[in-house]
């Protein structure tokens, strides 16, 4: 790829109350993309086993029900000892609250074209509530 790219990097699963932020990440992917920003979601079922399907599956679905077209990656575990190394670098680089384990689908990292953390959502933060974090990152490129 020639030019930088803005990373949104988030903890997904298909049988959550957060699931429905699928559309949302999709409108952010969608608005942005031609600017540089790429959404990136990866499957985890560490939480309440919300996430029980195959790789298959679980794209299918996010496909189907919230026409999800941003690449989704193959299920991993975000926490323990076979946390993805993307993952370990992640909570490296932005700790949480009161601990840096991941703590629920649907956390986000933010990334910037230099490659650093710019910041760490909780689940409960909505995708839309990331553009102002959004643009100004696309904005540094």
């Amino acid at each position: 790829m020639s030019k930088r790219q803005v990373l949104l990097i988030v903890n997904t699963a298909s049988k959550c109350g957060f699931t429905p932020q699928f559309e949302g990440l999709e409108a952010l992917y969608q608005q942005y993309k031609e600017q540089g920003l790429v959404v990136i979601g990866f499957p985890c079922n560490q939480f309440g086993a919300q996430d029980p399907g195959t790789n298959e599956e679980i794209g299918a679905f996010c496909q189907k029900n919230y026409g999800v077209s941003f690449p989704m990656m193959a299920k991993i575990d975000v926490n323990g000892k076979d946390a993805h190394p993307i993952f370990d670098w992640l909570k490296d680089q932005k700790g949480g609250l009161l601990t840096d384990g991941i703590k629920w689908n649907f956390t986000k990292f933010l990334i910037g074209t230099d490659g650093k953390v710019i910041d760490r959502y909780a689940p409960t933060t909505k995708p839309d509530a990331l553009k102002a974090d959004i643009e100004q990152a696309l904005a540094a490129k």
